[in-house]
Order: C-alpha cells, then structure tokens, then sequence
C-alpha cells in the first residue's frame, strides 16, 4: 500500500502547467515527436499555442520524427525561425515542406535509428510521446508506437508524456516506468486512424497475384498503403501464416481474428505477431490492447535484417513508385522529389532474400497519374527503362526475388538482365510494352531483333491458366505461354531427345535459337495460341510439355500440334494440353482442327484419336493427316 502511494505521490508531482513546461525547451535543442497515429496531438497543438504566445522563448529548434499524421504547423513558413523539421520518413503533411526547402529528409534505415540517439550522433533534447495511463506498478505503456519512440525516450535530456486513456496497453517492449518521465499532460483525445480504401479493381488483382504466392505457414511483412491492405485481403483462405512487421495494419489483425493467422509455424517468437508500431482503426487498437499474443519491439529488433532472416518461410511485401527493367526500384523519390523515405523496406527485403526459402515481393501498380508542366493529368508507366534522374535507388537489382503488378508476375530472382527486362515488360501496362521494348533495345538490354506484336489492345488470356494433378501426384500448371518465356521454352526444347525431336517437327533439325523461338512466344493468343505445361522441380519452375494451334487463313479451323519432354511422357501431359486448347478452340469458334504425325507415332496418333470429334486420316510416305471436326 505504501509503495502505491509513494507511486502516486511521484505521478502527481509531474503535473505542471504546459507554461511552466515548455519554458524548458533550450535555443537549438532537438523536438522528437512520437510515429504516426500515437503522435500526441494535443501536446503539439500546446506547444504551437506556446511558441504563438511566447515568440522568443527559443529559436531554431529541430522537430524530428519518422512520419505525421497530424497537423505539422511546425513546417508552415511563420515559424521558419522556431523550427526546422527534420524527418526520417517523408508523410503527406510535410511532403511540401520538405521538397520546398522549409524542412529536411534524412535517408536511413528505420533500424538504424535508435543508434543514431543510443550514440548521440542525433542528441534528443526533448520528447513529445503519449502513453497510457500507469499501471499499479507505475508502468505507462507507449501503446501503438514503439520502434523509435522507445530509444528516444530513454535518450532525451527532458520527456514529456501526454497520458491518454485511449492509449492501448501493447505488450513487450513499450513501457516505461513514471520516474523516467519528467513532466506529464493529462489530455484524453481519439487516436488518429490511418485507413485505407481496398475496393479497388486494380489493387485487388495484385493482391490475387501475390496470394498465389503466399503458402500456408509463411511469416509475412506487409508495408502500407492501398495495395498492402488488398494483399491482405486476399490472404483468408490461407493457414498457420505469421507476422513479423513492422507496421501493424487493419489488414494483418483482420487475418488473425479470421484464423489465417495464428504464429504456429513461426521459427522466432513462435506464437506472437510481432510488429514495432500500429497504424489503423480504433478497432484495431482495441484488438491490441492488453492481447498477449502481439507483442510490440523496438525498431533495431523488428527491422534487423539479421533477425528477421531467421524466419523460416518469411515473405516480405512491399510497393515502389518506380521500378527499371534491370530491377532497381525507388520506393522513396519521384525522380528529384521527395516522396516519403528508405523505412524499412530495405530492411525487410533484405531480410527475407537471406531467410530460408523467404521471398521479397515488390507490388505495385502499372501506371500512375501525373500532373504535367501545363497542369494536365497524363498516364505515365511506373515500369521505366532506367530509374529517372534523382531518384533514390530503394532496393538494388538484388533486392528484389518477384514483381507484380495488376498483369501478372515478374520473377526476377536468378535472371540475367535481358531476362529480367522481358519479364517486367511482359507485365507492364499493354499500352508501354512497345515503348518499354524499343527502349530496351536501344539500350541493348535485349534482343535488338525480338519481334513483338502485343498491341495496347492485346491481352494475356489469364482465364485460360488452370491446375490440375497428373499421375505421380504431380501439381500441373497449363497456361498461355508469355513474352518473357524464351528462356523457360529454350530449356525444355534442348531437354528433348533426338527421337522425340524428329516425332514432333518431322525433321533432323537440332538447334532452336532465338529466332525461332520467337515463333512461339510473339503471338496474338487470337490466330494463334501457344500453351505451356509447367511443372515444379524444388524451387525451379520447368517447362514438362507445349501444345499449340494456329488458325487457318479462310477456314473455322486450325493446325494444331504439341511436344511432351521424354522424362515427363506417359503422365498425361498430352491429354491435358490437347483437351485444353479443344476447349479455348471451341470458344473461339473454331469447328475443328488439323494435324500431321509420323504414321509411327502411335502414342500421339492415340491421343487425338481419343478425342470427342469426328476423324478423318490420310496416309501418305508414312505420315499421317488428321482432319478433325468438333462435335457440337
């Protein structure tokens, strides 16, 4: 009884008048001012009052903090001789400030940070945070911001606390005790909220793109912002997922209370979510509150790349502004103007390309809408030749495992440069392929005689791609071949035998360079349509079979042919592609196709005979033609 008393007697005695505390702000001292939605608004709304009614209580004070949500009144010009903001992430209200010259951006890894206090390389002269209420124990907790706010609380000449009963209580490393603050505020107000709006058709696409990469059991990092929260959106069929993060979203708490999300499979902090601070509803905040299984830690824990390499299965997602065909993106400037900052992208990236089977994932949209000079709005691609200039190189070309936008998945990791521009190119906007691909070549990044007939009004048909499972238990994918599959077609053509070479093309010719490969990836998917039958072996995707069909000038018909590698023969690979360029023939009004086999091809000869279809065979010098006619 006598220690809580002693206790409370010690609280009281941080009370004074914000006159009477502010008036201990030193000439060129250094402002720290807690993360985004836990920003105590009040307390820097006291302390504008007090500068407004004080002019010449202290001059050129540095306001530092990784991103505001709130009203940054200290970046306005009528304060130019107060202040001088200085942030180590660029937010929407000081965005102008800081590309106008009225304030500063400080490149840095998030988890780099702290050292720069714990080393007095940045001395924090004083800190506005807002805590909960103290517990029994005289412990307040920081609530939804702990990365940096905890080092600066530690580190600062003089801490200021607003205690607000909204202030969740998060468990780990997010309290401090009553003797380590040195003036309190009392003032209760609702946490800012940070939402974003996910019913957006194109944001939904690359969230469905990269579930199709998360599996089961996988630990996840999700960056913010609109494409972050449709990735998570996509992700309540999944199982046994956990978090590692540093930003807790609406989106990764709505997957731990639908059950994707249970920390199960974590090979660290086995059982926790554990993220570094919260930005989103007050439903989320009220989730976290006093919930042992999220744990909140410090920034140099959370975004250590080392630590966060020891996740088994850890999946990073984040998005860029900008991206070039040789995998740099910047995720910080657009080209000279400051946009928001390095944050822990890299440090997650980072981390998950040295985890165990971890994938760096970089999301983002096609395009974007830009003013231009005149004041118009015009599209622009956000896949570019080259990074333009100025802008700051987020994540180098080894940063980077896939790429998705709203057209597809680029996988990058393991690619030369040719490769890499033609995947990338492949999943642009159709409108800039043409202008993406002469680039390229001008540039000698790829062939400077590649063919490309993709027009803006072209589309990959990705409704024809379908899984199924062959004999041996063997997950199959069939889908339409694309522009940056030379490499994966190459590969499966040198894979076959002389025999099964001479069964398929009728001819003693061995080689299958790039020209002639370009006959089976520049297509229309219209006149012609080329499939591919892809099989996992480990982490390595192969080609196991290519069927195709080409339309006849004149007719409803088309020529229609496949290959099958030797080691996968006898699986029911042909089948399958057979049976489904009948079904996209047919939907293309084709009433039947034609085909020419070596009369002592009995397996192929088997197949088509196999079919639901009236046939018809003509023999001549040992080949056999086909005329085959759908059945309605």
């Amino acid at each position: 009884m006598a220690a809580e008393f002693e206790l409370h007697r010690i609280y009281m005695e941080k009370f004074a008048s914000e006159e009477f505390i502010f008036g201990h702000i030193r000439r060129g001292g250094r402002i720290f001012i807690a993360t985004g939605c836990a920003e105590p608004q009040y307390l820097v709304g006291a302390l504008i009052k007090y500068v407004e009614n004080n002019p010449k209580a202290f001059f050129d004070a540095e306001v530092l903090h990784v991103w505001t949500l709130g009203v940054a009144a200290y970046t306005q010009k009528r304060f130019q001789h107060v202040f001088r903001h200085n942030s180590f992430f660029v937010g929407h209200d000081t965005r102008t400030a800081v590309n106008s010259g009225l304030a500063d951006y400080t490149p840095i890894f998030l988890s780099h940070v702290p050292r720069l206090f714990y080393r007095r390389l940045v001395p924090i002269d004083v800190a506005l945070v807002q805590t909960s209420p103290p517990d029994r124990h005289g412990y307040m907790s920081l609530g939804i911001s702990v990365d940096i706010v905890k080092a600066a609380v530690e580190t600062a000449r003089l801490v200021i606390a607003q205690v607000n009963s909204n202030m969740p209580r998060v468990h780990g490393d997010g309290f401090i005790h009553i003797k380590d603050v040195n003036y309190i505020v009392s003032a209760d107000e609702p946490l800012l909220e940070y939402k974003f709006d996910v019913d957006c058709a194109v944001a939904d696409k690359i969230g469905q793109y990269i579930s199709k990469l998360i599996e089961d059991g996988d630990t996840l990092q999700v960056g913010y912002g609109n494409i972050p929260n449709a990735v998570t959106a996509n992700l309540k069929e999944k199982r046994h997922l956990g978090i590692h993060t540093e930003l807790l979203s609406d989106g990764l708490v709505e997957l731990i209370k639908c059950g994707a999300v249970d920390n199960s499979m974590k090979t660290r902090n086995h059982g926790k979510t554990v993220a570094s601070f919260c930005m989103g509803s007050k439903d989320t905040y009220a989730f976290i509150h006093d919930n042992p299984s999220v744990e909140f830690r410090t920034i140099d824990y959370t975004n250590n790349p080392m630590t966060i390499a020891t996740h088994e299965n850890m999946a990073a997602i984040n998005t860029a502004l900008e991206i070039d065909l040789t995998g740099q993106s910047s995720a910080e400037s657009i080209g000279k103007q400051f946009f928001s900052g390095i944050g822990g992208q890299a440090d997650f990236m980072r981390g998950a390309v040295l985890a165990k089977s971890g994938k760096a994932i970089l999301a983002i949209e096609s395009t974007a809408d830009v003013l231009s000079a005149d004041g118009s709005q015009t599209t622009v691609s956000r896949i570019v030749p080259f990074l333009r200039e100025g802008a700051g190189v987020t994540l180098n070309r080894g940063d980077v495992h896939y790429v998705v936008t709203e057209y597809g998945i680029a996988c990058l990791h393991g690619k030369n440069i040719r490769e890499r521009a033609m995947e990338l190119i492949s999943i642009a906007h159709p409108s800039f392929r043409q202008w993406l691909l002469e680039e390229a070549k001008k540039a000698n990044l790829i062939y400077t005689d590649l063919t490309f007939i993709h027009g803006g009004k072209v589309r990959y048909p990705e409704e024809f791609e379908i899984h199924n499972t062959i004999k041996k238990n063997i997950e199959i994918l069939i889908r339409p071949v694309k522009m940056a599959d030379e490499p994966l077609l190459k590969d499966f053509f040198y894979s076959l035998s002389d025999d099964t070479l001479y069964k398929r093309f009728i001819s003693v010719r061995k080689d299958m360079p790039h020209e002639r490969l370009q006959e089976f990836i520049s297509i229309d998917y219209v006149n012609k349509m080329v499939l591919v039958a892809v099989v996992k072996e480990g982490d390595r995707e192969v080609a196991a079979g290519i069927g195709q069909f080409t339309v006849l000038k004149d007719t409803h018909a088309a020529d229609v042919a496949f290959v099958v590698s030797d080691s996968h023969q006898g699986m029911g690979i042909g089948k399958e592609l057979l049976n489904h360029l009948t079904l996209i023939a047919k939907k293309r009004g084709l009433l039947g196709f034609t085909a020419e086999v070596l009369s002592a091809n009995c397996p192929m000869l088997k197949l088509f005979k196999g079919m639901d279809a009236d046939i018809s065979m003509t023999h001549e010098d040992g080949l056999t033609t086909l005329k085959i006619m759908f059945k309605c």
